[in-house]
């Protein structure tokens, strides 16, 4: 039976392999040992070593640039942006390169959402106009029940008023008069009575009339007794208690009337407020919902987006990179947010090239330089240009994107011979920075650090010797040469590292000591957010990164919700960390090896081009380091 092999996977390696494993091992350590010595030995040896690559300083015409990639775009141009609020879905999209008069339909967005909320806001409206047509009319019922109660109130205040002065002007007296009738006549039949029974008396006692007829007249005269001190009774009592008890409730009543009144009339002001407010809230309410409605029907005429000039079309994603890669381009179904930049209409047939400047490069270009343009699908073909615009900050999203490097956007102006170009088209932009006639050279990687100095080997009898020498500006190939050699003379270009890698001690002497924090234990330390975790947490929660760049990133931010707003923030906020920290980190070799020169010339490290092992373009000990995005060297005259 035949046996199959094997399988051999980086975990499990051939059965050969595994055995002479120690072998290979040691044969690569010796390869090593004798490689160092080797190299040693021709350090050692280099004035005699006729291999060692040497370049002869030349003399003659020298040209300073800056080289940097870009892209073609229309100088002077109309943007036409979504005006629908939140998201919208293209349903129709007119083809890129077509020439439009003013008026013509450019895109349709999906309004399908708006005419479901426009019918919501009919209702609503019916609505509010009915509590506002309400709220008019109990406006009108609250003035007129006020009315009613302020003229019921005054009317019971004046009849307390008449009955007050009544009482006192008319039933009292009265009253008054009636008991002092009463008591006089009461004194009259009790002094009749009293004549009577003295005269039956004496009729009695002659035998005229009988003993029962002067019992009579006796309970007469008694009757008239009581009768008398009744009636007088009676007046005292109206006097002393009736009277003032009476004056006290019908002054109550008065009173009492007066404050209802006023109650009455608070009251009808307090009801004519809130009806007033009601009324008022319910009209702004009713107004709020036309306007939201009128609103809604202008977001559904905006769905339809016409052009505004006449001009070619050219979609706004033309041309336009991410920092994931192209950008997605502008096609039928896809979602677009407020403000989102669209198309673009070219009003003239001027063109522009849009570049990124490197801040090791910035002190070399400024505006009006002249600059030398290549199209790479119109080859054989130079146009002329002059830098138009430098941004006076960095790019942010340049920065975000990468820490280790911070750009500025520039716009090249293209003087003719635009016939040809189209938006988007990439392009080399030779800035030109300066053009000598007649200088030394000698390429730029020739050249080293040596504490503050630039500094050149020469072959020499005992080995390859420094030379200090004065230099200039660099086109990253070639650096000028002030003074320190002559032409002819011949240099390495490949120098040794070893003075090079660390300053000189001079240079060390001034920097103080400095003192160690103590530093928190390591279990009390919270786990730092790292960037890629925060980028993972706001993808997952909806975010397009992609977004997150060019002119509208902050018009896509501003249509975010809380959480994701909170997300981006905290990611921006450590790219910026990041950033100044990887600015930070080289400051105190600046103190050892930075002169005063601007960054970018031999002995000044910015954006970290330069520094060995740390960031992408430089070597550690290059003048300029390795120019990065699209080039740009550095230099400028120092010792």
């Amino acid at each position: 039976m035949n046996t199959l092999p094997d399988k051999t996977t980086a975990s499990n390696p051939p059965t050969w392999i595994r055995r002479r494993w120690p072998l290979l091992v040691g044969a690569l350590v010796c390869l090593s040992l004798i490689s160092a010595a080797a190299y040693a030995k021709w350090i050692d040896n280099a004035s005699s070593d006729e291999d060692i690559p040497l370049f002869a300083v030349k003399r003659g015409p020298l040209t300073i640039n800056v080289s940097l990639k870009g892209t073609i775009n229309n100088r002077d141009l109309v943007v036409v942006k979504s005006e629908v609020e939140g998201r919208a879905t293209i349903l129709t999209l007119i083809a890129e390169g077509t020439d439009v008069k003013a008026g013509k339909t450019l895109i349709e967005l999906d309004p399908s959402p708006l005419e479901d909320a426009l019918v919501q806001q009919e209702i609503t409206v019916q609505n509010a106009n009915a509590a506002f047509i309400r709220a008019r009319e109990n406006r009108q019922v609250v003035i007129s029940q006020g009315e009613s109660d302020i003229a019921q109130a005054e009317l019971a205040y004046q009849f307390a008023q008449l009955d007050h002065e009544k009482y006192i002007k008319g039933e009292y007296p009265k009253q008054v008069q009636r008991a002092e009738s009463d008591i006089t006549i009461a004194k009259e039949e009790l002094q009749r009575a009293s004549d009577k029974l003295t005269w039956s008396r004496q009729l009695a006692e002659e035998g005229y009339i009988t003993q029962t007829e002067l019992l009579a007249d006796e309970l007469a005269l008694k009757r008239s007794q009581i009768n008398r001190d009744m009636s007088q009774t009676e007046l005292k009592l109206l006097q002393e208690f009736t009277h003032p008890r009476q004056l006290q409730q019908l002054g109550s009543d008065v009173e009492q009337t007066r404050k209802a009144l006023e109650r009455a009339k608070l009251r009808s002001r307090a009801n004519n407020v809130q009806a007033d407010a009601d009324l008022a809230a319910r009209k702004s309410e009713h107004e709020r919902q036309i306007t939201k409605e009128e609103k809604i029907n202008e977001q559904l005429k905006k769905c339809t987006i016409t052009a505004p000039v006449d001009g070619m079309v050219v979609y706004a994603t033309t041309g336009r990179g991410s920092w994931r890669g192209q950008a997605e381009p502008l096609a039928e179904l896809q979602e677009v947010h407020e403000r989102q930049a669209l198309i673009h209409l070219p009003t003239t047939a001027s063109m522009k090239v849009d570049v990124m400047i490197p801040e090791a490069s910035l002190p070399k270009v400024a505006e009006d330089m002249f600059v030398l343009i290549k199209v790479e699908s119109l080859p054989g073909k130079t146009f002329v240009g002059r830098v138009g615009k430098i941004d006076l900050m960095p790019d942010q999203m340049t920065s975000w994107i990468s820490p280790d490097l911070t750009a500025y956007r520039a716009e090249i102006y293209i003087e003719e011979g635009t016939e040809d170009m189209r938006a988007g088209m990439t392009c080399l932009a030779d800035i030109i920075v300066a053009k000598y006639s007649d200088v030394l050279y000698v390429p730029v990687q020739s050249v080293v650090r040596v504490g503050r100095h630039s500094i050149v080997y020469v072959p020499g009898d005992d080995g390859p010797e420094m030379r200090r020498l004065k230099v200039g500006l660099d086109n990253n190939r070639m650096i000028y040469i002030i003074e320190g050699l002559e032409e002819g003379e011949q240099v390495l270009l490949d120098p040794p590292l070893d003075e090079s890698v660390a300053p000189e001690d001079e240079d060390l002497d001034d920097i103080p000591d400095i003192e160690t924090p103590d530093l928190p234990d390591r279990e009390e330390q919270t786990p730092p957010r790292t960037i890629m975790t925060v980028m993972g947490e706001a993808t997952a929660a909806g975010v397009d990164l992609s977004k997150l760049q060019g002119e509208n990133r902050q018009e896509y931010i501003d249509t975010l919700d809380g959480k994701q707003r909170k997300l981006v923030n905290e990611l921006i906020k450590l790219f910026m960390e990041a950033q100044a920290e990887a600015a930070g980190g080289g400051e105190g070799d600046q103190e050892e090896t930075t002169t005063d020169k601007p960054a970018g010339q031999p002995g000044g490290n910015r954006s970290g081009e330069g520094r060995s092992g740390r960031r992408p373009g430089g070597t550690g000990r290059r003048p300029g380091g390795g120019g990065g995005h699209g080039g740009g060297g550095s230099g400028g005259a120092h010792d």
